[in-house]
C-alpha cells in the first residue's frame, strides 16, 4: 500500500467521525487533479471548480458509508465520472454559448509568445486547440479513460474502476480512443 493511498484511508476514517480537518487534507490533497479532470472532460475551466467542490460535498456525505474496497482515489474518480457524466448530459438537454469559454479562446490566441518564434508558438497553439477539440469530440467513457490514462497516469485496473469495466474493456475503450484521435490528428501527425 502506497504512502499516499495509507493517508487516505486514514483521512477518511478521521473524516467518518466528522473531523472537518481531514476533509479540508483531503481537498488540498486531491483538489488540482479533479478539477484538472473535470476541466479536461467538459472542454471547459468556468464549472470545473464547481463541479470539483460538488465532488467534495459527495466524499464528505458520503464517508459515514465509505468501504475502503479500492484504491481511494479510484473512489473519488467515480464520484467526479458520475457528476461529470451527468453535466455532459444536462449540456446535451441545455446548450449554452459561453462568453467566457470565447473569451479563453480569444486569450490563448493572443497569449504572451515571448521567448519563442511566433511561427512556432501559433502552430504550437493550433495543435494543442486541435488535440483539445479531438478529445473533446470523443464518446464520454473513452474521454474519461484518455484523461485518466494519460493526464492523471491511472493504471487500467483503477481506469476499470472508476469506469466499471474489466481491464480487456478498459484496453479496448482506449484502443477505440486512441485510433480516432490518430484519424482526428491525421495531418498534425503528418508534419
Amino acid at each position: 500500500m502506497s504512502d499516499d493511498h495509507a493517508r487516505d484511508l486514514l483521512l477518511m476514517e478521521r473524516l467518518k467521525t466528522g473531523d472537518m480537518e481531514a476533509l479540508r487534507e483531503l481537498i488540498e490533497a486531491h483538489q488540482a487533479r479533479v478539477v484538472g479532470t473535470v476541466a479536461k472532460m467538459l472542454g471547459d475551466e468556468t464549472d470545473a471548480e464547481d463541479i470539483a467542490q460538488q465532488v467534495f460535498i459527495r466524499v464528505w456525505k458520503s464517508a459515514p458509508r465509505y468501504e475502503p474496497s479500492a484504491k481511494f482515489t479510484t473512489w473519488l474518480f467515480k464520484i467526479t465520472r458520475n457528476l461529470v457524466f451527468n453535466e455532459m448530459r444536462r449540456r446535451k438537454r441545455h446548450p449554452v454559448t459561453s462568453l467566457d469559454r470565447e473569451e479563453e479562446n480569444a486569450f490563448t490566441q493572443t497569449a504572451d509568445t515571448a521567448g519563442s518564434a511566433p511561427d512556432a508558438s501559433m502552430l504550437e497553439g493550433e495543435l494543442q486547440r486541435a488535440i483539445r477539440e479531438a478529445i473533446e469530440s470523443l464518446p464520454e467513457t473513452q474521454r474519461m479513460a484518455i484523461i485518466l490514462r494519460r493526464y492523471e497516469e491511472l493504471s487500467y485496473e483503477e481506469i476499470g474502476g472508476v469506469l466499471k469495466l474489466s481491464v480487456p474493456a478498459v484496453k479496448s475503450v482506449l484502443f477505440r480512443a486512441r485510433a480516432d484521435l490518430r484519424v482526428r490528428l491525421q495531418k498534425y501527425l503528418e508534419k
